[in-house]
């Protein structure tokens, strides 16, 4: 845990050290938004921690519900720093080579971020239903993660706007899935961001399984932790 948090915490502070540059060489807060999505992005993170904390130690199930839901639904956030990247464009006093080295940390540091929750929501899931129940969330969070891109980039709705203004929210929604074969737009974002991001989390996990018993045979003592 503590590794994890001194690794986001480097990510963050290095993206924070480029956004900060930019401000100050372009005399201008063209990016902030930048720091905004970085934020959002790294509350899913916090809330896969509590609501593993909560199960762990067998918690109010309520909480645990909570917890999983404020995960789920910020979740979106995370990947959708990887759209940002449609902002590239020449822009006077900032080559665009160093855009280009901001928008890729920021939105790698948000797809790990992401990554990193989902990882912990599944072990917990694992642990306590079954390993197919937990890919099974793991698949359909991916996918909604997809959606909620296409809601966030094109539609400019929010995470929090399913609390503050649900309704309107609802039906935006009813009204793509009831005839989506007239709107392209929203199953291709969703299916092609989903695929995307589900190859990207089966790569890195299948390279973390692979990399781990290499370290297990170097580190024998390792194994009575």
């Amino acid at each position: 845990m503590a590794k994890r948090i001194l690794i986001f915490g480097v990510l963050l502070g290095w993206c924070a050290v480029l956004l900060l540059f930019r401000f100050f060489r372009s005399e201008s807060f063209q990016f902030d938004f930048l720091a905004w999505n970085l934020f959002l992005a790294a509350v899913p993170a916090v809330a896969a921690s509590l609501f593993a904390r909560t199960a762990e130690n067998r918690g109010s199930g309520w909480v645990q519900v909570l917890w999983f839901t404020v995960w789920l639904l910020f979740l979106p956030n995370a990947p959708y720093i990887l759209t940002d990247l449609m902002h590239l464009t020449t822009r006077p006093r900032i080559p665009l080579w160093y855009d280009v080295a901001l928008l890729a940390s920021c939105a790698g540091t948000g797809l790990l971020l992401g990554y990193s929750s989902l990882a912990e929501v599944q072990a917990i899931i694992a642990r306590r239903f079954s390993s197919l129940i937990a890919w099974g969330v793991t698949i359909s969070a991916l996918f909604l993660c997809g959606f909620g891109i296409y809601l966030g980039r094109f539609l400019r709705w929010n995470s929090w706007d399913a609390l503050t203004n649900p309704l309107q929210l609802f039906f935006d929604v009813a009204e793509r899935a009831s005839d989506p074969l007239s709107r392209t737009q929203p199953i291709g974002v969703t299916v092609v961001y989903g695929i995307a991001l589900l190859l990207g989390y089966i790569a890195l996990r299948t390279l973390q399984l692979q990399i781990r018993p290499a370290g297990a045979r170097s580190e024998p003592s390792s194994s009575t932790q």
